[in-house]
């Protein structure tokens, strides 16, 4: 596997700050659909860049999720290319990605995925363990997560004893807990009132300034969009200006 994918190598290399984590360039994806093939981006242009706030707007069927499938490594373009920390994602296979995902990348969604029957604090733990962190580091991580988010006094308790605000707090706290470079984020305020969806803008805020980490998110809420670094205007497949 080529150095680039082993995360001790990647961290103790000092980032170039100006250089995108992440760039996209003329990406497509079509589907079959019986004999019809039915093209979902038409051509994708992006740069994400470090430590930012950037957030996929756009109507359901518009192409975000689909965008953010590729960009996360759950899928591969028609055609285009993905470079993420300066290396080409788009031509690595199936294991590589799926090893990046577990070092780099971290997933909320908008259903939270948290397990039913461990605590707060045993979900952001199993997030670590699927990742291979010494177990030597776990207390000291969750706990630093979980006070990120707000939780530290409610760590012991189960997501069904939790608001849903507080659940995807957890979620985020889970995101996170290995390190990753870049944050996807799948409509995560879409099951929340206004309120809650302020407290999770503010949440990620605190989390770009403290992990240095870069958020990419879909939404479809407009009231958001204030506190984001870049916002891209999806319609059919392609940004609009």
């Amino acid at each position: 596997m080529a150095s680039w994918l082993r995360k001790k190598e990647v961290h103790n290399k000092a980032p170039d700050l100006d250089s995108p984590l992440l760039t996209v360039k003329g990406i497509e994806r079509s589907f079959q659909v019986g004999s019809q093939k039915l093209q979902v981006l038409k051509g994708i242009d992006m740069e994400l860049k470090r430590s930012q706030l950037v957030m996929l707007r756009g109507r359901s069927g518009s192409g975000k999720t689909t965008l953010m499938n590729l960009i996360g490594g759950l899928d591969e373009p028609s055609s285009g290319e993905i470079f993420f920390l300066g290396h080409p994602f788009h031509k690595c296979s199936d294991d590589q990605r799926t090893h990046i995902r577990r070092q780099e990348i971290g997933f909320i969604f908008q259903s939270f995925a948290l397990m039913p029957l461990l605590s707060a604090r045993e979900n952001v733990e199993l997030a670590l363990r699927m990742a291979g962190t010494p177990r030597s580091q776990w207390k000291s991580r969750v706990a630093h997560c979980l006070e990120l988010v707000g939780l530290s006094k409610r760590m012991n308790h189960r997501p069904f004893e939790l608001s849903g605000g507080e659940q995807q707090r957890v979620a985020i706290a889970k995101a996170i807990a290995h390190r990753p470079s870049l944050l996807l984020a799948d409509e995560p305020t879409a099951e929340l009132d206004s309120q809650m969806g302020a407290q999770i803008m503010s949440v990620f805020q605190s989390i770009i300034a403290t992990e240095q980490v870069t958020i990419c998110m879909t939404t479809h809420d407009p009231t958001i969009l204030e506190v984001a670094d870049h916002v891209y205007e999806m319609v059919d497949g392609r940004f609009v200006s």
